[in-house]
């Protein structure tokens, strides 16, 4: 048999592989977060005719004759370039822009996605709508704080979840008291202060001028509140000294309540002042809050989710997790835009967004496919002439055994 003939042979396979790749590529034009493939050829086994000769002293050395037994296929590589970002304007919706890949995990087995069209289940799950497989990050403790060292965990935030009430244990005041007043003047300053049970207690202060330059300050309400103390100014109306404090209060059925006023810096111009201007003093601050429910969250470049709840607060809930692979073409595809780890990828390096080489995350948007639809209407027409070709080399091939036939004729 004809050695051309296995060259056509293989050559058919080979391109009827590109083709099957080409064809692929395209039928994922628009699939989010689609990596394209190519494929790669390389010669097969030669046969050696005549090996190599050695010059000698009067001779001159020969090459080797041989020849090759066809092509096959060396690789089918992804491509990782970055796709482009498409808006759906969806919160859970997110892409990467950069390098690195979504954590995803169902039951035991782990995932990897450059596909962000997330959403929430009823259990508070941010999970890939398309098979239930949950978004793995970082759930932050009470106090807002995240520990991105900790193992990784399902992101989940329950739609119900509550924020507690902190009491106030602190209270800014800010403004003018007038330098030209008299002395005996009074200002009051109230605000509503909140206790460890969220209840609102109306909190006034009251600032009497009692000689040039120096106030003194009482509370005067709610009743049994304790707290006095005496301000004095320097001649540019800055803060020269303030004493007194802290204010008690006793609430019932709530834990004692001990609040710091903060009137400004001594020396500095940032809190309470006294020019011959009207009053203006007021507490302009508590760092307490009422109870609150989630009313809904944004998710930051980094990954960070924050929570907004209904009493104005805002909390981080969670980090979203990213992973990035020092070979990421040794993924092994598994479909539905899932990758998972190979003994050729490496190891996933976990960390967060926009950090240690990781991208940033990019929420309202989703990835599209990076299949470039002109590269592969003209890798169509080269597969499609190289496997033209190669039938050709089958064909003649086998007219010429048809004329070694017919010789005996």
């Amino acid at each position: 048999m004809m050695r051309s003939m296995f060259s056509g042979v293989s050559g058919l396979k080979i391109h009827q592989t590109m083709m099957d790749v080409i064809g692929n590529n395209i039928a994922n034009i628009n699939t989010i977060g689609y990596k394209s493939s190519t494929v790669n050829f390389q010669s097969m086994l030669s046969q050696t005719i005549k090996g190599a000769s050695t010059p000698g002293e009067n001779t001159g050395g020969s090459n080797p004759i041989q020849v090759g037994l066809g092509a096959k296929m060396s690789s089918i590589d992804f491509n990782f370039v970055q796709g482009n970002l498409q808006s759906t304007g969806k919160i859970t919706d997110m892409a990467i822009q950069g390098e690195g890949f979504f954590i995803l995990k169902s039951g035991t087995s782990v995932f990897y996605t450059r596909a962000g069209n997330f959403s929430f289940d009823s259990y508070g799950n941010l999970v890939n709508p398309s098979d239930g497989s949950i978004v793995q990050g970082w759930i932050a403790q009470s106090d807002g704080t995240v520990n991105t060292n900790a193992e990784l965990r399902n992101i989940n935030i329950p739609i119900n979840q509550t924020i507690q009430p902190n009491a106030t244990t602190k209270v800014t005041y800010s403004g003018n008291l007038p330098s030209d007043a008299a002395v005996g003047t009074s200002y009051n300053a109230p605000i509503q202060v909140i206790d460890s049970q969220g209840n609102s207690h109306d909190l006034n202060v009251m600032f009497t001028k009692t000689a040039e330059n120096t106030w003194s300050w009482a509370v005067t309400s709610p009743s049994g509140a304790t707290g006095n103390g005496v301000i004095t100014f320097n001649s540019n109306g800055s803060l020269a000294s303030v004493t007194g404090g802290p204010i008690e209060y006793s609430p019932t059925g709530a834990d004692p309540m001990s609040i710091t006023p903060d009137f400004g810096t001594v020396g500095e111009i940032n809190g309470l002042t006294q020019f011959a201007t009207s009053i203006t003093a007021a507490a302009v601050s508590q760092n307490g809050n009422v109870s609150g429910t989630l009313q809904s969250i944004s998710i930051g470049g980094n990954g960070e989710i924050t929570g907004v709840f209904s009493n104005g607060q805002n909390k981080v809930l969670g980090q979203i997790a990213l992973a990035l692979f020092k070979n990421p073409g040794g993924l092994l595809s598994i479909g539905n835009s899932l990758f998972t780890e190979s003994n050729n990828s490496g190891v996933p390096l976990v960390g967060v967004a926009n950090a240690g080489g990781r991208g940033q995350i990019i929420v309202g948007t989703v990835e599209m496919s990076n299949v470039d639809l002109s590269k592969e209407f003209a890798d169509m027409i080269v597969a499609q002439r190289g496997f033209q070709a190669n039938s050709k080399i089958i064909s003649a091939s086998d007219e010429m055994l048809q004329v070694l036939v017919n010789m005996k004729k």
